[in-house]
């Protein structure tokens, strides 16, 4: 079984996968770091667990929404993904993330 070095939010990870799946593992976490450099950007350094949680749930939110758009016609969608509600989101899951990380 094939180990693959990942880097997320500057980070290093050995992750173990299938043969053949490489590229597959790499692309998901070329997407996670993605959304780990956007937090730490914005937010700055925190611990480990908190990143990799709060870039999860980032990544989650926004497959959800994809999802959401490609089961609901447009004129449907509800108003409250807008981005200052999204904002708002975010800071609420923040401030959770840091009681669970504290």
């Amino acid at each position: 079984m094939p180990e693959v070095t990942i880097t997320i939010g500057g980070r290093d990870f050995q992750v173990a996968c299938q043969e053949g799946e490489e590229h597959f593992l790499r692309s998901a976490a070329q997407m996670l770091d993605n959304e780990a450099s956007t937090l730490l950007n914005q937010i700055g350094r925190m611990p480990e667990a908190r990143m990799l949680l709060m870039a999860g749930l980032l990544l989650a939110d926004k497959a959800a929404g994809t999802d959401d758009k490609l089961r609901v016609p447009s004129r449907w969608r509800p108003r409250w993904k807008s981005a200052p509600v999204r904002r708002r989101l975010f800071n609420v899951l923040a401030r959770r993330c840091a009681k669970l990380a504290a």
